[in-house]
C-alpha cells in the first residue's frame, strides 16, 4: 500500500452571497431561485479567458470549502433533517458539512460572467452558498452525463413538497419588503417566501411554534416565527 499523501488546494474564488449566516442556507442548491450570489475570482484566475466558453452552459457545479465549520469535529453518524432529525446515517451516505475534509460540491445556475475593473465575476442562481465561500474549483454540468435518469435517492428520493407550508407576511412586513425592492431592485418578498417555506429551523426545534427567530440575509434582518399551519414574518429590521 503506498503512503498516504497530503495535499495543498488553492483557492481560486471567493463567493459573495445573500447568505450572511449558516442559519437560513437552503439544504441543497436551486431550491431557493431568488438567491442570488457572485464568484469573484481571485489572481492569478481572476481573467476572462480562464472562463471562455462557460457561457454555453446553463450550470456549473463548483466545489467549495465549508469553511464557517472547520473549527467543528467531523461527525461519523448524522441525524439528516429530512428524516426529522429522528435517525441517524453515516455521514459520507448524507450531504452534512460536518466531514472529514470540509469540501462541498454545488450545482447552479449561471448568469453574467463579466469584468468589473481588474476584477473577474460570475452571477449565480439559486445558490446555497455562504458569503465568503472559498471556492476550490468550477466544472460545467453535462445535461447528457450528468442527469442519471435511473438513479436512486435513497432517504430523499424526491423534494419533500409535503413538508413545506404558506408564509404569511405581517402588514409591517409588507411594506417594509415593498419599500426595500423600491430602493434596491431586489425581490425581497419571493426571496424571503422561498427559503422560510423551506423551514431553516433545525429538527429540535420543529416542534415549536410561537417563537420568534432571525435570518440575516444582506443587510436584512428577518423576524418570523413558525405558527401550527404557517409561518409568519413578523418585521424587516435593518443590520
Amino acid at each position: 500500500m503506498p503512503p498516504l499523501q497530503s495535499f495543498t488546494l488553492s483557492t481560486i474564488g471567493i463567493v459573495h452571497s445573500c447568505y450572511k449566516e449558516k442559519f437560513g442556507i437552503p439544504r441543497q442548491p436551486g431550491l431557493v431561485s431568488e438567491a442570488t450570489a457572485r464568484i469573484e475570482l481571485v489572481p492569478p484566475y481572476s481573467r476572462l479567458d480562464i472562463l471562455d466558453g462557460l457561457d454555453g452552459f446553463s450550470h456549473i457545479w463548483i466545489q467549495f470549502i465549508f469553511h464557517a465549520c472547520m473549527t467543528e469535529n467531523w461527525k461519523a453518524k448524522i441525524r439528516p433533517p429530512r428524516l426529522g432529525g429522528k435517525k441517524k446515517l453515516g455521514v459520507f451516505a448524507t450531504r452534512a458539512t460536518h466531514r472529514p475534509n470540509p469540501i462541498g460540491l454545488s450545482v447552479v445556475k449561471i448568469g453574467n460572467i463579466y469584468q468589473e475593473g481588474k476584477k473577474t465575476f460570475i452571477d449565480l442562481h439559486g445558490a446555497d452558498l455562504l458569503d465568503g465561500t472559498p471556492v476550490l474549483d468550477i466544472k460545467p454540468y453535462l445535461p447528457y452525463a450528468d442527469n442519471i435518469e435511473d438513479a436512486k435517492g435513497g432517504f430523499a428520493p424526491s423534494q419533500a413538497t409535503s413538508q413545506i407550508k404558506p408564509v404569511i407576511f405581517s402588514e409591517l412586513a409588507k411594506a417594509q419588503c415593498e419599500d426595500y425592492e423600491s430602493l434596491h431592485k431586489r425581490k425581497i418578498t419571493t426571496l424571503i417566501k422561498q427559503i422560510i417555506e423551506q423551514d431553516p429551523r433545525p429538527s429540535y426545534l420543529s416542534e415549536q411554534t410561537d417563537r420568534e427567530h432571525g435570518i440575516t440575509l444582506w443587510d436584512l434582518n428577518i423576524k418570523w416565527c413558525a405558527r401550527i399551519d404557517h409561518f409568519e414574518i413578523l418585521r424587516i429590521e435593518v443590520e
